[in-house]
């Protein structure tokens, strides 16, 4: 192969918000950007199952921009298809990556172990996608790494993680590949966060790949949506209701802890149990006290915020929980409904439309979060139908990406016009959105690329 080329392959990401993956061959090296799962819409989950279109043995690193499992969930399959080097990633991102990866490995074997007992897969035996002893495998390829410093991966190949908010140890990625630089933007974060600091901004890319999960919409700053929540939570506990948020365990979920603290102790809201139900969620908030350099969240308010939740570890908690009808407030996982805690809770409570259901976060195209923003009145739960009445509201000013403003932002300091740009990580609407947005702001031509479309680079031009 000329050395003057390199092939871009998109395995995940691309036309579709999730599955992360991109290869990069130089010819004599491959490099896989991110190692995400397919999540949301069947006909995407289906694509797990089936070996991504290349040589995985011969893949000679995996780069990542940060812990998600729609960045890093295909770790444990990787390695059981071969791959034997090394996973670079920022240190958070990888004591993250651990968490997220053995929290869904034990969901998956819970999961099947309970598909098989009571009958409700198509498939017999139920199988978990991988399993504990998969991810065991998988970390002993983690390589920690300190942001904003260069990397020499190979000969004429170096690397550097920049900060990139979204969530703890979250960066973009610069990848020199004989000086030519390709930009990864992996997920970009907001400028005004409450616990993050703002993005960093890339000041050079020959080739970029950037996000457009959010890139036809526009979020109010989450300082602006104190006042709503105040306002749902209110209402719902005067009416005798319980106040549910499915919410991402990274993050998303010691930010609405934050704002629910800061509103109880200015008497915003009353006096209710509030519960932070995710044993995820719970080691996240370890790593917060141990990651002073990458979030805003000082010693004392950490503490007091702490204290004042009720953080549920045992399933037998949940349970005696889910049976008390008091009015509560509880942030439990997942964001998307996909599966966690927060199912147990529906499964008694959404019928109640005294209640209310707040979504925080991107709720992706085939999730339960996603159809019962919609309005469906029922969903699947362990092969039950589930009659749903419950309150729905929304706060896009919460997510933890950027809007078509910040990511046109992020791109500002760029001094040269990049000679390619492919929009990924987003469905259609978003990355047509950001690509008319980036053609009218820089006068820059835009590729949104598809699952497995390959794109050939000369670097020399």
């Amino acid at each position: 192969m000329n050395d003057s080329k390199i092939k871009i392959h998109f395995l995940g990401a691309a036309g579709t918000v999730t599955g992360s993956k991109y290869l990069v061959d130089t010819g004599d090296k491959k490099i896989l950007v991110d190692c995400g799962l397919f999540q949301g819409l069947k006909e995407l989950r289906l694509l797990n199952w089936n070996y991504p279109p290349v040589d995985i043995p011969s893949i000679d690193v995996v780069l990542l921009t940060h812990g998600h499992m729609d960045h890093t969930g295909y770790l444990p399959l990787l390695v059981k298809s071969g791959f034997n080097k090394t996973i670079y990633g920022t240190y958070p991102t990888l004591d993250i990556a651990k968490i997220i990866l053995t929290d869904s490995a034990k969901i998956q074997e819970q999961e099947a172990e309970r598909a098989n007992n009571e009958g409700y897969s198509k498939h017999s035996p139920a199988k978990p996608l991988y399993d504990l002893i998969d991810v065991e495998n998988t970390v002993p390829h983690f390589k920690g790494v300190p942001q904003a410093h260069w990397l020499q991966l190979f000969d004429g190949i170096k690397v550097r993680f920049q900060y990139n908010g979204h969530i703890l140890g979250a960066t973009f990625i610069e990848l020199d590949i004989r000086g030519k630089r390709l930009v990864f933007s992996g997920d970009i974060g907001r400028k005004n966060d409450l616990l993050l600091y703002p993005p960093l901004k890339p000041k050079k890319a020959d080739v970029l790949f950037i996000e457009s999960t959010y890139g036809g919409r526009f979020h109010p700053d989450e300082i602006e949506t104190l006042p709503i929540i105040e306002k749902l939570v209110n209402d719902t506990i005067s009416r005798g209701g319980m106040f549910f948020i499915p919410s991402f365990a990274v993050e998303r979920a010691q930010l609405m802890m934050l704002i629910l603290w800061r509103l109880f102790k200015e008497n915003k809201i009353p006096k209710v149990p509030m519960i932070m139900d995710s044993p995820m969620g719970a080691n996240m908030l370890q790593l917060f006290h141990t990651t002073r350099d990458w979030h805003r969240l000082d010693t004392k308010e950490y503490t007091e915020m702490c204290s004042h939740f009720n953080i549920v570890s045992s399933y037998r908690e949940t349970m005696k929980l889910r049976d008390d009808k008091k009015p509560k407030i509880v942030i439990a996982g997942s964001g998307m409904l996909t599966g966690g805690r927060m199912l147990s809770y529906l499964e008694t409570e959404a019928s109640n439309p005294k209640n209310t259901l707040l979504f925080v976060g991107y709720q992706a195209e085939g999730t339960r979060g996603r159809k019962l923003l919609n309005g469906e009145k029922e969903f699947k739960s362990y092969g039950k139908w589930i009659p749903f009445n419950m309150q729905v509201e929304e706060i896009e000013g919460l997510s933890a990406h950027a809007d078509q403003t910040e990511l046109l932002d992020w791109l500002s300091d760029i001094i040269e016009s990049p000679k390619k740009i492919f929009i990924i990580h987003g469905e259609k609407e978003g990355a047509e959105a950001l690509k008319k947005g980036i053609k009218e702001t820089y006068g820059w031509d835009c590729q949104i690329p598809q699952l497995y479309d390959i794109s050939e680079i000369n670097i020399n031009e």
